[in-house]
């Protein structure tokens, strides 16, 4: 009866791999975020999962693949929160909220930011690389684009670009702003973001 009941609860082979798959991504970021890009090897990533480089490629097809599956993921909990707090009251709010809550996070998110402005890079140079980053970049747009358009409704003003130009000229402000932050901490803090969104939304874009 025990061996039994043993065999039925030990995981199924696509179980076991969807695990590995889940350490091999969580040992990725931790290198990805401490190290960069370049400087993290696929070895050092087996390693630090515990398990072979022939693993991490079956898994994945190459160290870009594998990054582009962590942004994946980060991307998936992004939307799914950005959706979640943006569908009632003033996605306005929401927004620029959540605009500077990224900036006020010193420290904790620095590496992240590092290792994805230079995997963004690394992406321009290859278009196979660009597309895939440019359809996980874009899920956020088009949340963003969505709320934009609620929020203009909302207020009864006319934008003066479509809702995904905007929200994709606001990203980028915000993502330019973070940058900066890694430099300039003294000048770009939290208010500078959410005066910006609000004065952008004021004036129709």
């Amino acid at each position: 009866m025990t061996t039994r009941a043993a065999r039925r609860k030990a995981p199924t082979r696509d179980e076991r791999k969807a695990r590995t798959r889940e350490e091999l991504i969580d040992a990725a970021e931790r290198l990805f975020t401490r190290d960069g890009f370049h400087a993290t090897s696929v070895d050092a990533v087996a390693d630090e999962a515990g398990y072979t480089k022939g693993a991490v490629y079956s898994n994945f097809d190459s160290k870009e693949g594998l990054f582009l599956a962590l942004y994946e993921g980060r991307v998936d909990r992004a939307v799914a929160e950005m959706e979640q707090r943006l569908a009632d009251g003033d996605p306005v709010a929401g927004i620029t909220e959540m605009a500077s809550e990224a900036v006020l996070r010193r420290g904790q998110e620095d590496g992240w930011l590092a290792v994805f402005f230079e995997f963004w890079a690394h992406a321009l140079r290859r278009p196979e690389l660009r597309e895939r980053f440019r359809a996980q970049h874009g899920r956020v747009l088009d949340v963003l684009a969505d709320a934009s358009a609620r929020g203009f409704a909302l207020r009864g003003v006319e934008p003066r670009e479509d809702p995904r130009k905007l929200a994709t000229a606001w990203n980028a402000m915000a993502l330019g702003l973070l940058l900066e932050r890694l430099t300039q901490p003294d000048v770009v803090d939290a208010g500078l973001t959410e005066r910006m969104m609000r004065t952008a939304f004021r004036d129709g874009g």
